[in-house]
């Protein structure tokens, strides 16, 4: 989860194989959908071993109750 240092109330949730890389990109406007809320910052992550868990966990974190989940606890 990203959040962006001159829009502290905007937030990005997405899914990386390679977390560095993928960070890297959205703060060097590789990313249209995050490049107009430059810089961003890590708030947190999740690691999992099974892809469709975590494809599973992002869906819930891009839902009203996933944000809700996230903002209380992230």
């Amino acid at each position: 989860m990203l959040q962006s240092v001159p829009n502290p109330d905007r937030y990005y949730v997405g899914l990386a194989t390679n977390l560095k890389r993928r960070f890297e990109e959205h703060n060097s406007s590789k990313s249209t959908h995050t490049s107009k809320y430059l810089p961003w910052k890590l708030v947190t992550y999740v690691a999992f071993s099974d892809g469709v868990k975590a494809w599973r966990f992002e869906r819930y974190l891009k839902s009203g109750s996933g944000r809700s989940f996230a903002k209380k606890h992230f």
